[in-house]
């Protein structure tokens, strides 16, 4: 009789970690984890602006919406992003194939981020994925429509991930100084996202 032990793939063992970056925020700050060498994931960008997407460095991209915006951004307008992606909900069924665990990225207060994200998020736990979500709010700067926009945004998103955590852009302003720009400031967002994602993902997969 012949016992056949065969080691596991090593590939097998390790959790499979997906970071899906929605809406203009979103991309911006899955380029920045790209850039910055962020290990162990796959990334997926889902956006309604086709023009957002061929700057994406990812290469799994969703275009959200095709025949609710016709490629268009969503206007600042939460439910038409979320019809966008109701509209595409299969495609990003596929992209959360054995994924273990899900980070939902997006800058909240704008149409496909604040409107997108609860719906991919919604799918991922109805999956069984454990679900984070990791999202800016508004600088005071982008007005009170905005800021009031990213809150009830963050609210439905609460209701679609096992956590979230919540990033308060003018927060980042403690740490500025006389010579920060506006897209310092911005840049200094992203960081924070690919911090907050890369200190959780390194527990993980190293």
């Amino acid at each position: 009789m012949t016992i056949n032990l065969q080691k596991p793939d090593i590939t097998e063992l390790k959790p499979r970690i997906t970071v899906f970056g929605v809406g203009g925020g979103g991309g911006n700050a899955v380029n920045n984890m790209i850039t910055a060498g962020l290990r162990g994931v796959e990334f997926v960008v889902a956006n309604t602006d086709a023009q957002a997407l061929t700057m994406s460095k990812a290469e799994r991209l969703i275009q959200l919406g095709a025949h609710v915006t016709e490629g268009l951004g969503a206007g600042s307008q939460p439910e038409v992003g979320r019809a966008a992606a109701e509209e595409c909900i299969d495609e990003i069924i596929d992209h959360l194939s054995n994924t273990h665990m899900c980070f939902v990225t997006a800058g909240m207060g704008g149409g496909t981020g604040t409107g997108a994200a609860p719906v991919v998020a919604r799918a991922a736990r109805e999956k069984g994925i454990l679900t984070v979500g990791v999202v800016t709010k508004p600088f005071h700067f982008e007005g009170q429509r905005r800021m009031k926009t990213a809150d009830m945004g963050i609210e439905e998103l609460q209701k679609c991930v096992d956590t979230l955590i919540v990033i308060p852009n003018q927060n980042l302003f403690r740490l500025a100084n006389d010579k920060t720009t506006f897209a310092d400031a911005f840049a200094m967002a992203d960081q924070v996202l690919y911090s907050g994602v890369a200190c959780i993902t390194d527990l993980m997969v190293k």
